[in-house]
């Protein structure tokens, strides 16, 4: 079997979340035998085509082989579960919300079932009726999509608490619904729709009257009839404001998504997965995977080149790959099986361009590169048609394909759709490239450590230019991890800061126009994300927007730095306020409460809860005796609770912040699961909020005392707070690791560990 070249980065990522492991947690695979797992399991799909067994061990030994050289991977639910008893290999899928009360829970129920097989949900909730609007059936009103919203977010939240990857949604509304107001503003307060990106879907209608400065009509979804106007650039500056001050919402241009829709005589697409490059129809599925654009570069005498002849083999690899998942995958619900296998979508993307870029000697944010974009995705978008014409006339066309925009051009295609720029957070850190088509977050970054060192992360391709060019030296890799940019650098060459560009190095028109690029070759979209910096001005949220139009990109999402931050309670029209600073409450001499003891994964947590005449005033925890940087960070939180408690903070809100959150050393006691010491801290609020918390009783009935505090010692608690993995899952940074997270394809992601708060 052939020896993978790993880093340790890749190694910690798979042993945490791909490879198998036994009843204990005890991994119980390599990564060779994890690919050659999925290789084998994918290839059986050939078995369904006369292939016989020697012709299958050929196919499978490609596969492995391309995967293993880290040449192309598949998307995580590939990886994970391929040749397991889950089965279910797609990352991407759309439901339809109908409305009615038995649509929306039935969209709910099998949204639960997908993200219980590690899959993300996007969803349209343009067909709701709006708000207050009426319900014959009940002589009622609606409470109308933000409200309904809410329900899935809730239910996504109780499913992921027991998962190995986060359920992640994508909640749509088009810009003519009624609500629209409330939907663009309603992630505003940073707690609510946690597990939910959101996007905009926007008409060309709508850009042209905004453009124009006219008004547009807003459309009941249950009449079809107009219920009122709305200037439009009104609307539009709404949309820019909020984005600019949360990074939500996106955009997406559904009329541009329909015209590349090539069944549109089936349905029109109205969603998109959770990161928006995925427009898919109502119960469709997707399988994604990446080619390694860095390795897809090769050195020709002493000069790098992009190796067309291995990019082609990788292609045509990857496309029979894809399409064999679709044969062997392990669909949730019956309907979404039958879609995924009659219009048969794949979606083929890269990652590494960056990195090609930096091999190529080629700057990010230069007219080279655009050329290069378009170079290699023509040839990729050329390669892959031709194969699933070439997979049309071995195994049979789409079932659909008489149907589609195809029919008549191609006399067979395998595929609706072929290609796909997706995020590939994780996967592009198995592979030890950038990420996408993103540029790299940063040459050079500090990551604090266990013992409290500062341990400088440097881009490998940047530190062999530093070495080889003799500037390489702690001290200037401190300082350009300082600065985060190698622009402007005295000690660094210019040919080196010319072709070492940051994201936030690099304007924004040039992210759109990369994206714009190679969206011109993509059947479906790509995920993109337009990284400003914190002084950006919301007419530059604006102009990205109108570029992003302009250049027929399907959609685009921005993120200015440190604008999940920002500090924003209200919204008026078209003006954002300032939140109003709150002096807490004086803590009164005299409190009453009581302290239960609650077993985590880290040992004994005592959690002391009291309250004055206003109700919960403050939180003390201790843990055991362990002491330390776990007893520094417990009495930390619990002050932040008091704090927040005594300011007027709703308990319950507090609660819904700590819930779920999870350590690396979860732990089961009287049947319950404790995630953490934040999810402890949030379940004993939650039950003395609720009056079953007894001055007599110890949280879930847990054994011991719960009258003193510190005096009974866990006999592993010493072991436990030693745990590197622990400790490293502290915030504020990745919660995971430590290491700083970074915001790219639409996700806050952590380079170090794979976390990502989308998959």
């Amino acid at each position: 079997m052939e020896q993978i070249k790993l880093s340790d980065n890749s190694l910690t990522i798979l042993e945490k979340r791909y490879l198998a492991k036994d009843e204990n947690g005890h991994t119980i695979e390599t990564p060779e035998e994890m690919f050659l797992r999925v290789a084998k399991t994918v290839a059986s799909a050939e078995k369904l085509h006369g292939k016989n067994d020697e012709e299958i061990g050929l196919i499978a030994n490609e596969f492995y082989r391309m995967m293993v050289d880290l040449e192309f991977l598949p998307n995580s639910p590939t990886l994970m579960n391929a040749g397991r008893p889950l089965g279910q290999l797609s990352a991407c899928f759309v439901l339809p919300v109908e409305d009615s009360m038995e649509g929306i829970f039935d969209a709910v129920k099998n949204a639960a079932l997908i993200h219980k097989s590690g899959g993300g949900t996007g969803f349209s909730f343009s067909r709701l009726r709006p708000a207050n609007d009426i319900v014959k059936s009940t002589r009622g009103v609606s409470s109308g999509p933000v409200s309904f919203m809410r329900v899935f977010d809730s239910a996504t939240e109780a499913i992921k608490q027991g998962g190995t990857r986060r359920g992640a949604n994508m909640g749509v509304l088009r810009i003519d619904h009624p609500d629209i107001r409330s939907f663009v503003i309603c992630k505003l307060d940073k707690r609510s729709f946690t597990n939910f990106n959101i996007s905009v879907s926007v008409t060309d209608d709508f850009m042209k009257k905004m453009r124009a400065d006219e008004e547009y009509q807003l459309i009941n979804p249950r009449t079809n009839q107009p219920v009122k106007n709305e200037k439009a650039k009104d609307v539009f500056n709404l949309i820019v404001e909020t984005a600019w001050a949360t990074g939500d919402p996106g955009i997406i241009f559904i009329d541009q998504i329909n015209k590349a829709n090539s069944l549109q005589s089936i349905e029109q697409i109205e969603s998109t997965n959770p990161c928006g490059e995925q427009p898919l129809l109502p119960y469709e599925s997707c399988n994604l995977g990446s080619i390694n654009l860095t390795l897809m570069a090769s050195e020709v005498e002493g000069r790098f080149v992009i190796d067309f002849d291995r990019l082609r083999r990788v292609v045509w690899s990857s496309v029979r790959f894809l399409d064999d998942v679709i044969d062997v995958n392990k669909y949730p619900l019956e309907e979404i099986e039958r879609m995924t296998k009659g219009n048969r979508k794949i979606g083929l993307g890269v990652m590494g361009f960056a990195d090609m870029l930096i091999l190529l000697e080629i700057a990010y944010d230069s007219d080279e590169a655009l050329k290069v974009a378009d170079d290699v995705m023509r040839f990729i978008s050329d390669e892959a048609r031709a194969c699933s014409v070439a997979l049309g006339n071995e195994k049979g066309s789409f079932p659909n394909f008489e149907k589609s925009t195809f029919f008549g051009k191609y006399p067979y295609l395998r595929n609706a759709t072929i290609t796909t720029i997706a995020p590939t957070g994780t996967i592009s850190m198995i592979a030890g490239c950038s990420s996408g088509i993103e540029p790299i977050f940063s040459v050079v970054y500090v990551k604090h450590v266990l013992d409290g060192a500062d341990l400088v992360e440097v881009n490998p391709h940047f530190e062999k230019y530093a070495r080889a060019k003799g500037f390489y030296t702690e001290d200037v890799m401190k300082k350009v991890a300082e600065k985060g940019s190698v622009r402007g650098m005295e000690s660094i060459p210019e040919d080196v800061q010319k072709i070492f560009v940051s994201a936030h190095d690099i304007a924004p028109e040039t992210h759109v126009r990369i994206q714009a690029a190679f969206q011109k070759y993509v059947d479906n979209a790509v995920s993109k994300t337009v990284n400003l910096e914190s002084d950006a001005t919301k007419e530059d949220v604006a102009r990205i927007y109108l570029l992003a139009h302009d250049l027929g990109c399907k959609g685009v999402t921005i993120y200015r730095d440190k604008s999940k931050d920002t500090q924003v309670i209200s919204f008026g029209l078209g003006e954002l306020k300032e939140k109003t600073v709150t002096k807490p409450r004086d803590r009164p001499p005299i409190t009453r409460g009581f302290t239960y003891k609650i077993r985590t994964g880290c040992g004994n947590l005592y959690v002391t809860i009291n309250e004055d005449e206003n109700g919960l005033c403050e939180v003390f925890t201790t843990m055991g005796k362990s002491g330390g940087c776990m007893n520094s960070f417990a009495e930390g939180l619990s002050r932040l609770v008091s704090l927040s408690l005594r300011s007027g903070v709703d308990p319950r809100a507090i609660v819904e912040q700590l819930k779920g959150i999870r350590c690396p050393i979860p732990t089961w006691s009287e049947g319950v699961q404790i995630l953490s010491c934040s999810h402890a801290i949030s379940l004993t609020m939650e039950m003395r909020l609720d009056g079953r918390l007894k001055e007599q009783e110890s949280l879930l009935k847990y054994s011991g005392s719960s009258s003193t505090r510190g005096e009974e010692k866990d006999s592993n608690d010493d072991a436990n707070v030693e745990r590197k993995d622990f400790l490293n899952g502290m915030p504020p940074t990745c919660p995971e690791c430590g290491a700083p997270v970074q915001y790219s394809e639409g996700c806050l992601s952590c380079p170090a560990c794979g976390y990502s708060a989308c998959s």
